[in-house]
């Protein structure tokens, strides 16, 4: 499972260092508040859409499928197990028309031990940043008012990360940023 990350580089970094060829609007810079070292659930985070693949985007972490009757679904939505996403009803639209990659440059995880938990600091060696393979979701509140959510995917762990937790975000390498998002099940 993947519950807190850090995003430290500003968000005309993010644009340049993966070839975005802007921010989605004037506000999404502000909106982020990067650099964050401590993103947690329900947060504003940096993604990028299929739906505008060339931008940098804001949303909401914790999905809300678009059939949910209010938003506090979205804080028990914030990973997709990637073994099940084709038939969990939260997931499966998501997974077949609106995916994204969700900007990270390291993430968080608790190994429970005798006498508790003890927390990890993952980070690449090689980048600054990276991206998780994650899903969206447009949501209209009873209001009127769209928010648009994500989740990011979850799989098992890597050799390294097995001694830490039994699960692990999925990291896209960033030649398959595109064919992410564009892949159709």
């Amino acid at each position: 499972m993947c519950g807190r990350y850090v995003l430290s580089i500003l968000p005309d970094a993010l644009v340049e260092m993966f070839g975005l060829g802007r921010l989605e609007t004037p506000e999404t810079e502000a909106e982020l508040g990067l650099p964050r070292y401590n993103i947690a659930p329900t947060q504003t985070v940096a993604v990028t859409l299929s739906e505008s693949p060339d931008a940098l985007s804001a949303v909401k972490w914790g999905l809300i499928p678009s059939w949910a009757k209010d938003a506090s679904i979205g804080s028990q939505l914030i990973n997709a197990r990637g073994e099940t996403i084709a038939e969990k009803p939260a997931f499966r639209a998501a997974f077949k028309r609106r995916r994204c990659v969700v900007y990270a440059s390291g993430f968080y995880e608790w190994r429970t031990q005798a006498g508790g938990k003890q927390p990890f600091a993952i980070v690449p060696t090689d980048a600054a940043c990276f991206g998780f393979a994650g899903l969206w979701e447009h949501w209209t509140a009873p209001d009127g008012s769209v928010l648009e959510t994500s989740s990011v995917l979850t799989t098992s762990p890597n050799e390294l990360m097995a001694t830490i937790h039994d699960r692990m975000p999925v990291i896209l390498d960033p030649t398959d940023y595109q064919t992410w998002m564009q892949a159709t099940p």
